[in-house]
């Protein structure tokens, strides 16, 4: 097939994926290369994992997965299955999993979990596989399954540190107020999406072989694991060709060494947010109330106003997200008496463990922005 052609696939993948979620430029890429990734699955040694979060419900983490078992191959959308089904259908089958609501499913007994975990652990590379007791017929004799197969793995907050490691993160937001999607009816979307997922398997299916002798470079930033995932991905932007291998690549890098791949948590943000609180008012104490009022009042990147499906973090939340850290309301002394409030010494500790250090620029004052007293 020539360029032309699967150029236009892709593009016919983008405006789909764009038409139900609100996606930034790079995840749409990311994630059009990954929908080819599961068709040519055949020809890679490793697959990137889609790891799909957000820190609030509602941003279309399980949209995007119903939309994307139309497209790729051999979907198995699913959240709940026994440890035993997982292992037998992944080996059997060999299919694109498309894993719902994986904080609950790590949440779940330690047996599951721990199961999951090694499916996860062990299917990012060619010949990966898990062990399981067999059934009566083995005399219930340990036995193992292959678990290579494409991965998206959806849910609040963040996936155990060494299947993060085997992902690129995909972070969603809530849609805002002005943002719009079409609405999403699976039959419909099945027969419109039919044809394009047929000619994505006819294309990947005709290049193979091309696929496999390609060795890709890789873009600066990277560590082995994010190399081994992003190897199959930019082997087909190099493949398909036009401007794919360069937005390929700096989108890569973006979702995996830029913002976008800093610890999403709530308590991660709301530390880094804090930090600034500190810096701006240039004080060494500051009031739970006035801590409270600041968190509400920021704009950019931050939704303390209404973090609670439209409710405002309250001084009982706000202590609830720091606990973890050690971190505790206190009478202190200020101007106006001694009311509850946090020291800035009671959050070094955290924001050294947690944040990356601030830069130079962050570190110095901006001279034409006096600060507040505290």
């Amino acid at each position: 097939m020539t360029q032309a052609p699967i150029n236009s696939l892709m593009e016919q993948v983008s405006d789909y994926l764009r038409r139900f979620v609100i996606l930034t430029d790079a995840q749409v890429t990311v994630i059009c290369l990954w929908v080819v990734h599961t068709h040519a699955f055949q020809a890679a040694d490793a697959t990137a994992y889609l790891n799909i979060h957000s820190v609030e419900k509602g941003s279309g983490k399980t949209r995007l997965l119903e939309i994307l078992q139309h497209i790729v191959a051999m979907a198995w959308f699913t959240c709940r299955v026994s440890a035993a089904v997982l292992y037998r259908r992944i080996q059997s089958k060999c299919p694109t999993l498309l894993l719902d609501e994986s904080d609950a499913a790590f949440g779940r007994e330690a047996e599951y979990a721990q199961a999951l975990r090694e499916v996860l652990n062990m299917g990012q590379r060619r010949g990966g596989v898990a062990t399981c007791c067999g059934g009566p017929s083995v005399n219930f004799a340990p036995q193992e399954f292959s678990v290579y197969c494409p991965k998206a793995i959806a849910g609040i907050g963040n996936l155990p540190d060494t299947v993060a490691s085997r992902s690129i993160p995909i972070r969603l937001k809530r849609r805002a107020q002005h943002e719009s999607v079409a609405r999403y009816r699976p039959n419909i979307v099945e027969k419109e999406s039919s044809l394009l997922r047929s000619a994505l398997s006819t294309w990947a299916n005709s290049n193979l072989s091309k696929l496999r002798a390609l060795e890709p470079t890789f873009p600066v930033g990277l560590n082995d694991r994010q190399e081994d995932g992003a190897e199959p991905l930019l082997a087909i932007a190099d493949l398909v060709g036009g401007d794919w291998p360069v937005k390929a690549r700096a989108a890569i890098v973006e979702l995996c060494t830029g913002v976008a791949a800093e610890d999403d948590s709530v308590g991660i943000h709301l530390l880094r947010d804090i930090r600034a609180i500190f810096k701006k008012r240039d004080a060494d104490r500051i009031s739970s109330v006035d801590l409270l009022i600041e968190l509400h009042g920021m704009e950019e990147d931050s939704d303390w106003a209404q973090l609670n499906w439209g409710s405002p973090l309250t001084l009982r939340g706000l202590a609830k997200l720091l606990k973890p850290f050690e971190i505790s309301s206190r009478s202190i002394r200020v101007e106006a008496g001694t009311p509850k409030g946090y020291l800035r010494t009671d959050f070094e500790d955290a924001w050294g463990r947690y944040l990356p250090p601030e830069t130079q620029q962050e570190q110095q004052p901006n001279e034409n922005e006096p600060s507040e007293a505290a």
